[in-house]
């Protein structure tokens, strides 16, 4: 296990007090499948946790067992966006999710590719 700390900024109100951890050890593709969020609830003193489990092997193979990148960042779009739409529009949040949008396009193009090379949902390239 190892704790990530990409997300903290120094002197916010939430981040720092969020811990992210990897569950587990990177797998086939080289890269890890499970984190935990962790937080402490200041009025029942408990630390509530979030799990996210990642799409682990080649789907043709394993079946859909998690989530992927794709779905994430159409989470945080959504969230970006309605902050835009209200009165927390500001020029960081478009930023963001410009960047956001931009991330989900090339994983998409990635994506299309691999249909066309006939290699999606298999290990190969």
């Amino acid at each position: 296990m190892r704790t990530l700390t990409d997300h903290i900024v120094e002197g916010d109100s939430a981040n720092h007090q969020l811990t992210v951890t990897v569950l587990d050890e990177p797998g086939q593709g080289g890269a890890c499948h499970e984190y935990s969020i962790r937080w402490k609830n200041e009025r029942d003193e408990t630390e509530p946790h979030c799990f996210i489990g990642f799409q682990n092997g080649p789907i043709k193979e394993f079946g859909v067992n998690g989530v992927t990148q794709e779905a994430l960042l159409a989470i945080l779009i959504d969230r970006l966006r309605s902050f835009q739409a209200g009165s927390f529009a500001c020029h960081e949040n478009a930023m963001a999710l410009e960047d956001c949008e931009g991330a989900l396009g090339w994983l998409k193009t990635r994506t299309r590719n691999r249909i066309k090379r006939n290699v999606e949902g298999i290990h190969e390239k």
